[in-house]
């Protein structure tokens, strides 16, 4: 069963050829004894989730034959609330909260019969590349161990590629989707910024963020993207636009489409196996039809200057709430209230996040917003535009996802801005709100996954999809899967 896509794993289950019982258990038991050496997960639901397989097995053959889901068992990053359940997002800050409602995705999730097994391990709030600043613990990449799954969606791209679930929801505020699924050999979406809910989600960088899936195939993704996209009245980003049927949409042929490629995403700074898997993918996508041009977005040199200053901002912002007033941790023995917010917040968050907050303080606060903020907001649009005219000559943009392969744990944790450049690639589709996927493209020299990251105009996930599809169909007739 841990072989089987999405799709095939909910046909067998609504069919009576596998009760989700046993699906649910085997998939538990798989997280269970992998979790010492990968750390995928904060939390595993067993008994919750074996009572919502029990409740689903009782389902008559027309009401499983409704879910698109059925029985399925998702993982969920833990910056994502579920109900009656611990929600958070890796910092001691909100290390015993219980989420009293439901996400949006969570909701339409259950609603489609998927089971969530287990909440996902993540750089703390989100606020990092390589999982690395979790309050409980590393994750480690399950292709190779000694080396980091990426971040900040590290648990949830892990617990895919170990076979721990059959799919998982990660979010993507700079590449957290996409860099951990390059990672760890699996498929990352981000979509379109207001394509899918952030009810529910714990904010880092509210303009920035979005909820996607990470998957092992490109199926997989489609099917997951249908369910949980869609417009939330909850949401007031959210976007009233109809959500096609993905999975029943995609297709081979790309023959009439123009794919460009981004001059500076393919010049210095990037590995040599990166590069060569990259080449042979663009390679691939011609030979299948696609016409190839080189571009150039002149404004992208400033996108991680731009991302770390408004990103910081909207976080400072964010965290303001976490004051150990209302919920949360709240330090003990202190002498007034301004002791008791200062020591809360000194013990509640680490050194990631707390450089975060100083630096989007420093650039909110008078003297230096205009210098800094404002400045920075007027360069995201140089940038958007710089998407906007690229589109116009073509109808999706493709490059790699990360710089380089995964990199070894402690390599870059005490460098934050060598930390930083790991989502140079990533970091612009979110500055434009633009959605974009990482596929697997082949493998380095020492056998480590690379990612290739598809961009596509905002709300052309069909199209991106069918894009991810080509190229994956390609490579699996190449090595005969």
């Amino acid at each position: 069963m841990f072989e089987l896509g999405v799709a095939q794993l909910r046909e067998r289950m609504a069919r009576g050829h596998l009760r989700s019982t046993e699906v649910v258990d085997a998939f538990l038991n798989k997280a269970e004894e992998l979790q010492p050496q990968i750390g995928a997960f904060i939390t595993l639901n067993r008994d919750s989730a074996l009572a919502r397989a029990e409740a689903l097995d009782k389902l008559d053959s027309e009401q499983r034959a409704r879910m698109k889901l059925f029985g399925v068992p998702v993982a969920v990053k833990d910056n994502i609330c579920v109900r009656g359940g611990r929600t958070t997002c890796a910092s001691r800050i909100l290390s015993n909260f219980i989420s009293p409602y439901d996400a949006t995705v969570v909701s339409r999730l259950a609603d489609e019969g998927a089971v969530i097994i287990g909440k996902t391990n993540l750089d703390e709030f989100a606020m990092g590349s390589s999982t690395e600043t979790s309050c409980f613990g590393v994750t480690r990449n399950p292709l190779a161990k000694d080396r980091t799954p990426g971040g900040s969606s590290g648990g949830s791209a892990a617990a895919v590629a170990a076979g721990c679930a059959a799919c998982a929801l990660g979010t993507d505020t700079g590449g957290s989707i996409r860099q951990p699924a390059s990672f760890c050999g699996v498929v990352g979406l981000k979509p379109t910024y207001g394509r899918v809910s952030r009810y529910g989600l714990i904010a880092f960088a509210p303009s920035f963020d979005q909820i996607g899936p990470i998957t092992r195939s490109v199926e997989d993704a489609a099917l997951l993207l249908e369910v949980i996209a869609g417009f939330d009245e909850h949401d007031s980003t959210s976007v009233r636009q109809p959500v096609p049927e993905y999975s029943s949409l995609l297709e081979g042929n790309i023959s009439k489409k123009r794919i460009g490629v981004i001059r500076e995403h393919l010049s210095e700074g990037i590995t040599e196996g990166v590069r060569r898997n990259v080449e042979s993918a663009l390679e691939l996508l011609q030979g299948l039809g696609a016409t190839i041009v080189e571009l150039s977005l002149p404004h992208l040199e400033y996108a991680v200057a731009v991302y770390y200053i408004l990103g910081t901002a909207e976080a400072s912002s964010n965290l303001l709430r976490y004051d150990g007033v209302r919920y949360g941790h709240r330090a003990k023995n202190c002498s007034s209230l301004a002791d008791m917010y200062r020591k809360t917040r000194g013990e509640g968050f680490a050194q990631e996040v707390k450089r975060r907050i100083v630096l989007g303080t420093f650039v909110l606060s008078m003297g230096y917003y205009e210098a800094y903020y404002i400045k920075a907001q007027k360069v995201r649009t140089l940038i958007i535009e710089d998407f906007k005219r690229a589109f116009a000559q073509v109808d999706y943009l493709a490059g790699p996802a990360s710089p380089q392969e995964a990199f070894k744990l402690g390599e870059k944790i005490d460098d934050p801005l060598l930390m930083y450049l790991s989502d140079i690639f990533t970091i612009p589709a979110n500055l434009a709100g633009l959605p974009a996927i990482s596929v697997p493209c082949g493998l380095t020299k020492e056998g480590l996954p690379v990612g290739l990251q598809i961009v596509a105009k905002p709300f052309d996930e069909t199209g991106l999809l069918q894009v991810a599809y080509a190229l994956q169909l390609a490579y699996n007739t190449r090595t005969g899967d």
